[in-house]
């Protein structure tokens, strides 16, 4: 699956080869304040854990996985899009829900970039008929994550506790139908 350039965007899946890549977005504390509450990723972890994570539920086909996302000028990696069916690693995945993500280094922020990329992969992965919807998570006090999300045109369905190696904090899920 390929997703056309936008005007100022490109992109490419992502695989084992873009750990450097991973590695380098996740080191910034302010990137990951609200995901690991600010602890950076090390480069063990991204080899060991994210790559491996990342690799099951990859699929090329299906346009499953971390789409990078450049500048279309000088071909700078400036994040991922995260591409996924909905509860992919328990035993109620949802192949009809498209779980979107994405993370973007702190330069690109307030720019538009992550609303502009998830917007034209969005376009091209929800026009499989098998794709119902297209939702989104996020812990509750991320106001930027929450914006381009209600920008994608997701509406919110929940509240709920997020559990995970640092505790538990207050999140959100929003949906759009497809």
């Amino acid at each position: 699956m390929n997703i056309p350039r936008t005007a100022r965007l490109n992109f490419k899946l992502m695989d084992e080869n873009d750990s450097a890549l991973l590695f380098e977005l996740d080191s910034d504390p302010q990137v990951m304040e609200h995901l690991t509450r600010g602890k950076t990723t090390t480069m063990n972890t991204i080899k060991d854990v994210f790559i491996p994570r990342m690799q099951a539920y990859r699929n090329p086909q299906q346009g499953w996985g971390l789409w990078q996302v450049n500048l279309n000028e000088s071909d700078t990696f400036i994040g991922w899009i995260l591409i996924r069916p909905m509860g992919f690693f328990t035993e109620q995945a949802d192949y009809s829900d498209i779980e979107i993500g994405w993370r973007f280094k702190r330069t690109s922020w307030g720019k538009g970039y992550a609303s502009e990329a998830a917007q034209a992969i969005a376009d091209v992965i929800t026009a499989n008929a098998d794709i119902k919807a297209l939702s989104a998570t996020a812990l509750k006090d991320n106001h930027g994550l929450i914006k381009v999300m209600k920008r994608l045109g997701m509406q919110f369905v929940e509240h709920y506790t997020h559990s995970d190696e640092f505790g538990e904090l207050p999140a959100v899920l929003y949906r759009k139908s497809v």
